[in-house]
């Protein structure tokens, strides 16, 4: 997720502080990415320095507020109304790890295969619960989206084993 839209969207609701962003950003997505405050308060400098957000003064207790700008409005809208192309996601480093493997010589690929089925099946409990603790709908579709992923991967990992096994047979 793009840290610099997500704070956008959190200011197109009304100014706030950096510690509040932070706050309203990991509650909106379940703490599934979790900020550092300094990433934040970098995030802001440059949304500042684009013309994004301008500073809005302080609250009660002091703290710098931020408030989005027309042409941050702009670029939010302009932000939800483009899909995520797959080109735009990172590499996925499983795909390239399994690649790899099945290249390589002397890789047991089915321990690395059986490995990474463990772990995802770990997160699978982890994210299960977390489900169970969501508290909003926002929350609630970050963590399912999460745990389709989840389900994907050990699908495309059962099909990884039998690919390879078949493979391994095709060349004994």
């Amino acid at each position: 997720m793009s840290i610099r839209h997500g704070l956008l969207a959190l200011l197109n609701g009304g100014p706030r502080y950096g510690y509040q962003l932070r706050t309203e950003f990991e509650a909106s997505t379940g703490a599934t990415w979790p900020l550092n405050i300094g990433q934040v308060y970098t995030t802001l400098a440059r949304l500042e320095r684009d013309g994004l957000v301008t500073p809005n003064g302080a609250d009660e207790q002091g703290r710098a507020l931020y408030a989005i700008t027309d042409a941050g409005r702009a670029e939010l809208e302009r932000w939800f109304a483009t899909p995520v192309a797959q080109s735009d996601r990172p590499r996925d480093e499983l795909a390239i790890k399994i690649a790899m493997a099945v290249a390589g010589a002397d890789v047991d690929v089915g321990a690395v295969i059986h490995n990474q089925r463990m772990a995802t099946m770990r997160a699978l409990q982890d994210l299960t619960r977390a489900k169970r603790a969501a508290t909003g709908v926002a929350q609630r579709l970050v963590v399912d989206g999460l745990i389709f992923k989840a389900e994907a991967e050990q699908r495309w990992l059962d099909h990884c084993e039998a690919v390879a096994r078949t493979s391994k047979e095709k060349n004994v």
